[in-house]
């Protein structure tokens, strides 16, 4: 679901009232334990974090005006999604996340690719998501999405 905000704090204050305070929870996380260098801004329809052009120049190889996307987070229809790039780009980082979430949460997993679906509000694993956040800096993102993603 695509809300139209130019801000984080105008699309947090469209969601529905009960994703609110998961939403901003989530974005109080990523600001704080995401490592220097990683921006906040919108993208795509939902709270992102980047690296910013002055950072990385060339930015997103699919939109190269647009700057590298790290992490979004967003209110869907049915779930709340936390996208991060680096569990699709890095095996090591995926499996290191898959294991350590049945100790954080009572229900089964829900990921695809960069995608983790939270269905339920009351069993989001804000602790664990914290910890994703600091096994990533913005050299090691770039340096990985340059060997991975990145089409020569």
């Amino acid at each position: 679901m695509q809300y139209k905000a130019n801000s984080p704090e105008e699309y947090i204050a469209q969601l529905p009232e009960e994703r609110q305070p998961v939403i901003a929870k989530l974005r109080a996380i990523l600001a704080e334990k995401l490592p220097k260098g990683f921006q906040e801004q919108m993208s795509y329809g939902m709270l992102g974090f980047v690296v910013p052009h002055e950072i990385y120049p060339d930015g997103y190889h699919c939109d190269t005006k647009l700057p590298l996307p790290f992490i979004n987070i967003g209110s869907q229809k049915n779930f709340v999604a936390l996208y991060h790039s680096g569990i699709y780009a890095d095996q090591k980082l995926h499996d290191w996340f898959v294991s350590e979430y049945p100790k954080h949460c009572k229900y089964k997993l829900d990921m695809g690719k960069s995608c983790v679906r939270f269905k339920k509000m009351n069993d989001i694993p804000y602790d664990l998501i914290a910890e994703l956040c600091t096994k990533m800096s913005v050299k090691d993102w770039v340096a990985l999405y340059e060997k991975n993603v990145k089409t020569k």
